[in-house]
């Protein structure tokens, strides 16, 4: 697998605590994973500022965290309690499976990343940040790092890489929705609305969709799971229950092509 940041998200550098040798970036990373969890469980008493400090606060949360999953709570993160944190991340990132079909991996593999509630946080006051963003982005984060074509690349390069196959002969590495849909363009792997509502069925699950706003401007994307009458189901990252295209997380949603102006990128060449 190409994008391989998450492995530095999973691990810490030593035991962080309460008046210890802590170290800020590592307390950041403990203190975005209990956020990461009270979005799953919002009533776990984990939610706490990001802001490096291990202090009361932190200690706390830290204790609820270890109460939610039946541990001793003695407010010290080592090796052992960070990987629960990242426990989501790990196995968005690692689970296989035993398909040869590359559009079913796909599918998959954006679904385990959808069920794990891959979210972003706001540290430092800038959006599109934390460990899922940075995981996706190759390490960057910020209000500026829109992370759609992030979360689609990183996707489709999990699941090739099962096959053995390189993404990177499909369409360049990149985080901008116009780059992908341009190397479609050249490549006549882009298939035009106007084609798609002529004909659907040229549009098959683990394609890539991206929003058109002109004539050579895309400005979102996500993975196509299926494809039902006028509508694309799919899974997208950078959106959220509005359709955004600077949202919170990873979603399951429906978008209608005759409604929208959506242009698909065909896998077909790498499956």
């Amino acid at each position: 697998m190409i994008k391989q940041h998450y492995l530095k998200e999973i691990n810490i550098a030593g035991p962080q605590q309460k008046n210890g040798a802590n170290n800020k970036k590592e307390v950041i990373k403990i203190q975005s994973w209990l956020n990461l969890f009270a979005v799953i469980q919002p009533g776990g008493g984990t939610a706490t500022g990001i802001d490096g400090d291990f202090g009361p606060s932190t200690e706390a949360a830290v204790k609820n965290f270890q109460k939610a999953k039946g541990l001793a709570p003695t407010g010290i993160v080592d090796a052992a309690l960070f990987a629960q944190l990242v426990q989501p991340l790990t196995q968005a990132f690692s689970t296989t499976s035993s398909s040869n079909n590359l559009r079913q991996l796909v599918v998959e593999t954006a679904t385990r990343h959808l069920n794990a509630h891959a979210f972003e946080l706001v540290i430092n006051k800038q959006a599109n940040s934390g460990p899922w963003v940075r995981s996706y982005m190759d390490g960057n984060e910020g209000d500026e790092w829109y992370w759609c074509m992030g979360f689609v690349q990183t996707i489709i390069d999990q699941a090739a890489s099962t096959l053995s196959k390189n993404f990177k002969t499909l369409m360049p590495p990149t985080y901008s929705c116009d780059i992908v849909a341009t190397a479609g363009i050249q490549k006549k792997l882009l298939i035009k609305n106007s084609a798609i509502r002529l004909n659907p069925s040229q549009v098959k699950p683990g394609d890539v969709f991206l929003l058109q706003k002109s004539a050579n401007d895309w400005y979102h994307t996500g993975i196509v799971t299926a494809v039902a009458g006028d509508v694309f189901e799919t899974i997208e990252g950078n959106t959220n229950t509005d359709g955004s295209h600077n949202g919170n997380g990873v979603y399951k949603r429906t978008r209608n092509f005759r409604k929208q102006l959506i242009d698909v990128f065909s896998i077909q060449p790498l499956v």
